[in-house]
C-alpha cells in the first residue's frame, strides 16, 4: 500500500519498507556496475574464452541475468515469460536441477546471441524485476542474487585479464598507469590462541558454506602485518625457489615440472600484465596470481607457514572487512599494498575446503551453490582489488583448486610462537 500523506507506518513496517528500498537500490547499482565493467569491451573481446577455468565476459553478463530470470522471475512472477526459451541451455552454469547446458569449455563458441542482444535481455529482466524488489518474502533470495552477481563481477575482471593476456600485443582494457604501491610495515600480529567462535553469526547475509557457527581450538600463532611482495618473490626466484624440490609439496613439484612454472602468472622480465596492459612491476606491491603450491613453497622457503582459515578468521573478526584496496567502481583493479587485512588479493590458507560441523546444503537448485564443491580445494580469505567493496567479511570462504592462479591470489605468512 502506498504511504498516504500524514500516515506514519508502524516501526516494523517502516523497517521493512526501508530494507526493500535499500535492496532495490543495491540491485540497480549492482546490475549497473556489471555493465560498466564490460563497457570497454568489443563484441569480440566479450566472446572469447581463453581456458576452461575462465568464461567469456558476455557469458558472465548473460549468466547473471539467467539467474534472476530463473530463480526470481520464473518462480515468483507468474505472468513473466522467458525472454528466449533456448537461452537457459546456453547460460546455466552448473545447476543440475535446471537441466542440460552447454559444456563449460564451449562457452567461447557462443558467437550468438551478440553482446548487444545480451544487454537488451539484461534491460528486459531489470524492468521485470522492479515488481519483485520490494517483496519481503523473497528478499533473502534477492540478496543471494546480488552476492552471486558480485562474484561474477570479479570473475569477469579476472577472466578478461587472462583473455587479453593471450594477445601478443598486450591490449589495455583501461588506459593509464597504476598508482604506486605502498610498502607495508614489517611485523607480526599475535594471537594468544584458545577457543574461537568461527563462522557467520547470522546477522545479515552470508553464503551457506559460512556456517553453522562453531568453536575451534587455536594454538598461539601470529600473522604477518603485510602481504608478501613482488620484491620478496623475486628473491625466492633468485634463490632457486622454483628449482628446489625440498620446498614443494609432492603434487606441487609435479605441477611445477610438468608445466615449467618459473614465476607467477603474468610476469615477464621486469614487467607484469595488467588491465592497463604491460606495466613495470612494482617491487612493493603484493605478489598476486600464484597457486596454492607456490604459496606453500614460498612459506617454507621463508621459514614460516600458511595460516589456517580459522586463524585468519579469528584475527579478522576485529578488522574492518570493507577496508583496504577493493573495487569501488569500473576501474582497473591493481594490488597496492598497505597494512589492511582485507583487500589487494585473496590470501591462501592451508585449510581444505570442507563443510563445517552440522552443515546442510539448502534444498532445491540453490543448494548446489557451494556444498557440492567441497572436495579437493583450498580456502582463501579476505578480498582482492577486484572484489566489490562490502562483498567479503571475516567468515567469507573463497575456494580454488591448488593449481589455479588466474585470480588475484596471494599470501600472508603465519608462524607459531
Amino acid at each position: 500500500m502506498r504511504e498516504q500523506e500524514g500516515f506514519v507506518p508502524e516501526p516494523r513496517a517502516r523497517a521493512a519498507s526501508e530494507a526493500g528500498a535499500n535492496l532495490a537500490e543495491s540491485y540497480r547499482a549492482t546490475r549497473s556496475l556489471t555493465e560498466a565493467l564490460a563497457a570497454p569491451l568489443s563484441d569480440a573481446d566479450a566472446t572469447i574464452q581463453s581456458m576452461e577455468d575462465a568464461s567469456p565476459a558476455k557469458w558472465h553478463l548473460a549468466h547473471t541475468t539467467w539467474f534472476w530470470e530463473t530463480f526470481l522471475l520464473r518462480d515468483h512472477a507468474p505472468r513473466y515469460r522467458l525472454y528466449d526459451e533456448s537461452w537457459p541451455f546456453l547460460f546455466n552454469s552448473y545447476y543440475e536441477a535446471e537441466g542440460e547446458r552447454v559444456a563449460r569449455f564451449s562457452r567461447g563458441m557462443l558467437s550468438r546471441p551478440s553482446l548487444d542482444e545480451v544487454l537488451e535481455w539484461r534491460a528486459h529482466v531489470d524492468a521485470a524485476m522492479e515488481t519483485l524488489l520490494a517483496r519481503d518474502d523473497i528478499a533473502p533470495l534477492i540478496q543471494l542474487g546480488l552476492a552471486h552477481e558480485q562474484q561474477h563481477q570479479e570473475l569477469l575482471l579476472t577472466d578478461i585479464k587472462h583473455a587479453l593476456f593471450q594477445n601478443p600485443v598486450g591490449p589495455a582494457m583501461w588506459e593509464g598507469s597504476p598508482a604506486s604501491a605502498v610498502a607495508g610495515e614489517d611485523g607480526w600480529i599475535e594471537h594468544p590462541g584458545g577457543i574461537a567462535l568461527i563462522g557467520h553469526d547470522g546477522q545479515g547475509f552470508a553464503f551457506d558454506n559460512e556456517g553453522p557457527q562453531h568453536r575451534v581450538l587455536l594454538e598461539p600463532f601470529a600473522l604477518s602485518q603485510r602481504l608478501v611482495t613482488n620484491a620478496e618473490w623475486q628473491a625466492f626466484i633468485d634463490d632457486g625457489g622454483y628449482g628446489n624440490a625440498a620446498l614443494w609439496l609432492s603434487d606441487g613439484w609435479a605441477w611445477v615440472r610438468e608445466n615449467q612454472i618459473a614465476a607467477p602468472l603474468y610476469w615477464r622480465d621486469e614487467k607484469c600484465f595488467t588491465h592497463q596492459g604491460w606495466q613495470a612491476r612494482d617491487p612493493d606491491a603484493p605478489v598476486t596470481h600464484i597457486s596454492f603450491y607456490e604459496a606453500d613453497a614460498f612459506a617454507t622457503w621463508a621459514g614460516a607457514r600458511l595460516p589456517t582459515e580459522f586463524e585468519w578468521e579469528a584475527l579478522a573478526q576485529s578488522h574492518d572487512a570493507s577496508g583496504g584496496n577493493q573495487l569501488d567502481a569500473a576501474t582497473a583493479p591493481m594490488p597496492r599494498g598497505g597494512g589492511d587485512l582485507f583487500g589487494d588479493c585473496w590470501q591462501f590458507t592451508r585449510s581444505a575446503y570442507l563443510p563445517y560441523p552440522r552443515f546442510k546444503a539448502a534444498t532445491g537448485a540453490v543448494g548446489e551453490y557451494n556444498g557440492k564443491f567441497m572436495s579437493g580445494q583450498v580456502v582463501l580469505k579476505g578480498a582482492s582489488c577486484a572484489t566489490v567493496r562490502g562483498h567479503s567479511r571475516a567468515s567469507y570462504r573463497n575456494f580454488f583448486y591448488p593449481h589455479q592462479r588466474w585470480q588475484f591470489t596471494g599470501l600472508r605468512l603465519a608462524k607459531d610462537y
